[in-house]
Formats: structure tokens, C-alpha cells, sequence
């Protein structure tokens, strides 16, 4: 029999249903898997017992015949950047270090809705600001995955999981989780999955609610899925998409039926490929893969155009400029009054209170974007900086407009590399923001993208491939993934050592 957490969400729904296996087994053995695997950091809470109780319920509801619920029996991880009533939630940071909300956040409770258990919260860059998973303040998250050509990460030096969704992706491509949600602002969903090899979805900025999200920049910040294929990600969204009057950015409309709708036949869907995203000093295996991803859409019976998105080397400018000036309005809450760390020094006054607290509490990425925000939200700067890059954001959601004129999809590589040593590009901030170059602009035009998995580079590494769709068209950008996935035939996962 397969090894129980080989299975992902369709095979463990399938299999509750049909009682090959019950709820309970599968939750027991992720259990063991989350607790025999600590050396990845990938977890920073373990909630056995909520995977066991939504098991149980499962079972117990198969046994009295009722109607089986979409996720009933599948356990998963929960991103700590969403709020769950009773357990720990800290955003990767030592400012919000033993938060207990008492609300659960609308995804979160969607998904329990839905029957899943939770395995545990899952470790993540602080406030979701960073490329490698090493900005939290409660260690970073090391990747399964090891080079296989004696180079950094082979033997001695860990591999960067992606981030911010880095304890996500690690916990999927390890096998301690079957799915787990994510969050992406610039990409933090799609480039930790190519990393670790695994498929995850940013949709539409609205379909999945916002609130009891942590925000990080409130226009560009978007739920989503992280799972090891493309079905298994459709099931996840249907779950966790849908309308929510607590979040004034929330689509009302009906969610589709993403995993019913599955088609990898592409007759008749043109796919673009954006010639700004040949960047210089593109490494070969990377261009090398986008032309294989190329070659299996044509397979599909594609039709590939060329297209041209103009403003796409102003998109990651933009970005560092919208999304910190976000962050230091968002950021601004944690003052140390009402919740989370406080650090007054001996005889301080209020101020003294906030500047020692946020000293304290904030980690030096958080820092340096809420200075960078905190400037071009200033008097005298604002015009120049947050109104310009403004400007820019709607000029690269219109060269999108444009190119839907002559093209349904966009096929892109989701990274510039594959995963790069822990402490490699740390030293170098402009280095690792260079890690969004290819996911930054869809995020600045709120549509839906995906990562897949598409092959492995010399050294044993999993590269992705990136599917950007129209907005509120997941299902598109789903079928496309679908026919790239099925032609890719990637079944690489990283040898345990942990």
C-alpha cells in the first residue's frame, strides 16, 4: 500500500470517502511526518490534536451516512499569516510573538468549513516581506531539496525554500502537509512552489477574503492555494474563494467549479509570450525550460504569439515603492498598546514606548521597508515617488489589456533561477527583490497566476514555469498548467535527510 502521506488532497478525499483508508489514519500519519521533521523549521506551531478532531468528524459523519464534505479528512498546513481562534499567530514576528486571536480569519474557516484539520501554522518571512524565507524572527525555514552537483546546498549549505510561503512549500515537497495556503503580494505563493517543485496558485485579487489575513500591502495582498499538482489546487481554492462582506476588496460572485472544469486540450487558446521577459543574463536552463513549456502548449493545441508588455522593467521599481508605502501605513498598528510585544525602557514616555517596542519587535527587512514606505509617503516626496509609481501600476495593467486583445494566456519562467544557498543574496537586498522579476507585474494587475513544476536543473533543482491569465479567469490559467503538467511528467521530490 502507498505510503499515506505520498497521497495529496484528491487521493486523501477519495480515499476517506470510499473507506480505503479512514480520516483518522491519514491525520495520524502527517502527525508523525510534521513531528519527525522539526529539523526543517518549516512548522513554528504543531496542532495535532485540530487534525485529529477534524478527522474524527469525518469519520464519524461517513459512518452515519451523511454527505461527505468537500475536505473531510484531508489535513493541512495554515499559513501564520492567518489568524486562527486559539492558536498562535505571529506573522513571523516577534512583535505579534504569543498573539492568540479570538477570531478566526474567513479562509481559514472556510477550509474547516469544508472538513479539513490543521496540522499546524506555518513558518514564513516576517510580514510576509521576503524571497527566501529568511526574515523570520523565529529562524528560517531550510528546503528538502539538495543539490546533487557537490555545489552550495549539497552538503553543507541549506537551500533557501523561497518566501514568503518558504514553511509552505517545504512542508508540501516534504510530504509533511498534502496542501496549505499561501499568500502572494509579489509572488510569495509562486516562487517558493517553483522552488520546492510544487504548484500554487495566486488568483484573482478579490477572490479570497482578505480578512484576518495580517496585511502587508493591502492592494496587492491575495490567498491562495500551494499543493503538489494542479487538480489538488483547483479543489483547495473552491474551498477557500467566495464572498466575504468583512473585506471591501471581496468579488461577489459565485465561486466556480475549478476542478470540474479541468481541460488540458488547449484547441483554440492563444498563448502569449511576453518578449520583456527575456531578460539579460537569463541563465540557459531557464530559457531552455520556458521553450519546453512552449512546445507542450502547442502540443496541447495551442496557438503561441508573440506580445509585447512595455512597461515591464518599471514593474518591480513600482512595486518596491506601493507595496512598502503600504506596509508602513499597515505596520503603524503594532505600537505596542493594544496587543502583541511591548518594551517600554525604565521611565519612558509614549513615544519612547513605540520607538523601543517596534526597535525591538520589527526585524531589519521589516525595518528598512517601512522606512522606504514612511519616505515616499512623506510631505514633499509623495508626488514624486508613491503618485508616479501609481501611474506606472496602471500603465502595466493596461499593456495586460492590451495583449488579451491578441492573446488568452501568457507563459512565462516563474523565477530567474532555481533556489539559491541560505545567506547567499542575504547580504544583498536588490539581489533578492531581483527574485520577483516575473511574478511582481501580474501581482500589480491583480490577475490570476500559477506556477508549476516544469523539469530540474543541472543540479538537481526544480525549476517552474508561470501561467498568467485574464482576471477572474483561474480556469484558464488552471487548463494551461494542467496541459503543462501532464507533458512535464515531473515526479522529482527531495530524498529525505531530515
Amino acid at each position: 500500500m502507498t505510503d499515506l502521506t505520498d497521497l495529496g488532497v484528491r487521493a486523501i478525499r477519495d480515499g476517506v470517502r470510499d473507506g480505503s483508508f479512514s480520516a483518522t489514519e491519514i491525520a495520524t500519519a502527517f502527525n508523525a511526518q510534521v513531528a519527525g521533521a522539526r529539523v526543517l523549521n518549516a512548522f513554528l506551531v504543531e496542532t495535532p490534536d485540530h487534525a485529529l478532531a477534524a478527522a474524527r468528524a469525518a469519520d464519524d459523519a461517513r459512518a452515519a451516512g451523511e454527505e461527505p464534505r468537500p475536505l473531510a479528512g484531508v489535513p493541512i498546513g495554515m499559513k501564520d499569516l492567518f489568524c486562527t481562534r486559539g492558536v498562535v499567530s505571529t506573522a513571523g514576528s516577534h512583535i505579534l510573538e504569543g498573539f492568540v486571536p479570538q477570531y478566526e480569519s474567513t479562509v481559514s474557516q472556510k477550509l474547516w468549513d469544508a472538513g479539513a484539520g490543521m496540522l499546524g501554522k506555518l513558518n514564513m518571512d516576517q510580514f510576509a516581506m521576503g524571497s527566501s524565507n529568511e526574515t523570520s524572527a523565529f529562524g528560517n525555514v531550510i528546503s528538502p531539496w539538495k543539490r546533487s552537483d557537490g555545489g552550495p546546498g549539497s552538503n553543507w549549505a541549506p537551500l533557501a525554500p523561497g518566501g514568503s510561503s518558504g514553511g509552505s512549500s517545504a512542508a508540501i515537497a516534504a510530504r509533511l502537509c498534502p496542501a496549505a495556503t499561501g499568500t502572494d503580494t509579489g509572488g510569495s505563493i509562486r516562487q517558493p512552489a517553483a522552488f520546492t517543485g510544487i504548484s500554487g496558485i495566486k488568483p484573482t485579487y478579490g477572490r479570497c477574503s482578505r480578512w484576518g489575513v495580517v496585511a502587508f500591502a493591502s492592494s496587492l495582498d491575495q490567498a491562495g492555494p500551494m499543493a503538489r499538482d494542479v487538480r489538488d489546487c483547483a479543489i483547495m481554492l473552491e474551498a477557500m474563494a467566495g464572498f466575504d462582506a468583512r473585506d471591501a476588496t471581496s468579488l461577489q460572485l459565485d465561486v466556480p467549479r475549478w476542478e470540474a472544469g479541468l481541460n488540458a486540450g488547449l484547441k483554440g487558446r492563444r498563448i502569449g509570450i511576453p518578449r520583456e521577459y527575456r531578460v539579460d543574463d537569463m541563465p540557459a536552463e531557464i530559457d531552455a525550460l520556458w521553450q519546453r513549456g512552449i512546445d507542450w502548449l502547442k502540443d496541447a493545441g495551442a496557438e503561441i504569439v508573440e506580445v509585447s508588455l512595455p512597461h515591464t522593467k518599471y514593474a518591480l521599481p513600482a512595486y518596491y515603492i506601493i507595496a512598502p508605502a503600504e506596509a508602513s501605513s499597515n505596520l503603524a498598528r503594532y505600537d505596542g498598546v493594544r496587543y502583541g510585544l511591548r518594551d517600554p525602557p525604565e521611565g519612558a514616555n509614549l513615544q519612547d514606548m513605540y520607538a523601543a517596542t517596534r526597535a525591538a519587535g520589527f526585524g531589519p527587512e521589516v525595518k528598512r521597508r517601512i522606512l522606504i514606505g514612511t519616505y515616499v509617503l512623506s510631505a514633499g516626496f509623495y508626488d514624486a515617488y508613491f503618485t508616479q509609481a501609481s501611474k506606472v501600476r496602471a500603465l502595466i495593467a493596461r499593456d495586460f489589456d492590451e495583449a488579451w486583445k491578441s492573446c488568452d494566456l501568457l507563459l512565462t519562467p516563474t523565477a530567474p533561477s532555481a533556489a539559491f544557498a541560505l545567506g547567499e543574496k542575504s547580504a544583498d537586498p536588490i539581489a533578492m527583490y531581483l527574485n520577483d522579476v516575473f511574478t511582481v507585474p501580474s501581482s500589480l494587475a491583480g490577475l490570476p497566476a500559477m506556477s508549476v513544476p516544469g523539469g530540474l536543473d543541472a543540479a538537481g533543482l526544480p525549476l517552474g514555469l508561470q501561467v498568467i491569465g485574464r482576471a477572474l479567469d483561474e480556469q484558464g490559467v488552471l487548463d494551461a498548467c494542467l496541459a503543462i503538467e501532464e507533458r512535464a511528467g515531473f515526479t522529482a521530490r527531495p530524498q529525505a535527510w531530515w
